[in-house]
C-alpha cells in the first residue's frame, strides 16, 4: 500500500466529513504513551486532520504534525494544530528532538526503515515511539454485503479481492511485524505491543458518514458510492437502524535506547 500515493493523499477529499466521522483514541492509550517520558514535545506522523494531535495537546502535549496532504494539514491547522506537508521520508527536522513520535493509523504509509530511522534519529533519549491504530470490522450481516455491492462497483479495484471481515490475527501480526522491525535497529529498548478493547454503537447515518472515509472508497465515484450506501443502508435498516462495533486499538511501542 505504500506505493499507492494517490489513495495515501485521497483522504483530504473532504477532511470536514474525515474528521468529523473517524473515531479517537482511547484516553488510556495518550496516556500511556506520555507515562515517563523525558518531555512532552510530541511529533505526530501522518496527523491528518489532527484527531491524535488533539488528544495530545489535550493531555498537555506541545504537538507538531507532518501530513503530505495539504488539504488535511490546513484542517488540522484551522483546528489549532501546526502542521508541516511532507511525507515522514521525507521531512526534514533540523536540529529538532522530541519526546514522543506517535503514528495514529498512519504507519502504513511510511516506509518501515526509512520510517523507523528517521523516528529514531529526532527522538530524544528515553523519548517514545508508537504506532497505533483501529482494527475495526462491522459485524457480518453489514460487512457481507458491504462487500458484495463493492466487488459490483469496482471489481478491478485492489480492495476488491479482500474477505468481507479480516480476523483480528491479521492485525495482530501486522503489529508485530512492527515491533519486529524497531527490535532490528537496535536503537530502541525491547518493543512492547499493547491492547485496548472498547466499543461504539453506530445508526445508519453515523456509519455511512464514516465509510466514504476509509481507504477503499475514498477515489469511487458518486455512482459507485450511491450502491454501496444502498445496499449497506438496507443491511443496517434490517438490523433495526443500528449496530454496535467490536473495537480494537493496537499498538506497537519502544523507548528510544541512550546514546551515551
Amino acid at each position: 500500500m505504500r506505493e499507492d500515493r494517490r489513495t495515501a493523499e485521497s483522504f483530504g477529499t473532504d477532511a470536514q466529513r474525515y474528521d468529523h466521522a473517524r473515531p479517537g483514541y482511547p484516553e488510556a492509550l495518550v496516556a500511556r504513551i506520555l507515562a515517563d517520558l523525558p518531555g512532552t514535545d510530541v511529533l505526530d506522523v501522518g496527523c491528518g486532520t489532527g484527531i491524535a494531535a488533539r488528544q495530545f495537546q489535550a493531555a498537555g502535549c506541545t504537538v507538531l504534525g507532518v501530513e503530505p496532504d495539504a488539504r488535511m494539514a490546513d484542517f488540522a491547522r484551522v483546528h489549532d494544530v501546526p502542521v508541516e506537508v511532507a511525507t515522514f521520508e521525507a521531512w526534514q527536522p533540523g536540529d529538532r528532538r522530541f519526546d514522543a513520535v506517535v503514528a495514529a493509523q498512519s504507519w502504513h504509509w511510511v516506509d518501515p526503515v526509512a520510517g523507523t530511522a528517521k523516528a529514531a534519529a529526532v527522538l530524544r533519549p528515553g523519548g517514545r515511539l508508537a504506532i497505533f491504530g483501529h482494527a475495526y470490522e462491522p459485524p457480518a450481516e453489514v460487512a457481507e454485503p458491504f462487500a458484495a455491492a463493492y466487488r459490483r462497483v469496482a471489481p478491478d479495484s485492489p480492495f476488491s479481492g479482500q474477505p468481507a471481515r479480516r480476523p483480528l490475527d491479521l492485525y495482530l501480526a501486522g503489529y508485530a511485524t512492527i515491533a519486529d522491525q524497531l527490535r532490528e535497529t537496535a536503537q530502541f529498548a525491547e518493543p512492547e505491543q499493547w491492547r485496548f478493547d472498547w466499543r461504539q454503537t453506530y445508526t445508519r447515518d453515523q456509519w455511512l458518514e464514516l465509510l466514504p472515509t476509509t481507504g477503499g472508497l475514498t477515489r469511487l465515484r458518486r455512482d459507485q458510492l450511491s450502491e454501496i450506501f444502498d445496499a449497506v443502508g438496507a443491511a443496517i435498516d434490517s438490523l433495526g437502524g443500528s449496530f454496535t462495533m467490536e473495537y480494537t486499538t493496537l499498538a506497537a511501542t519502544a523507548v528510544r535506547a541512550s546514546t551515551s
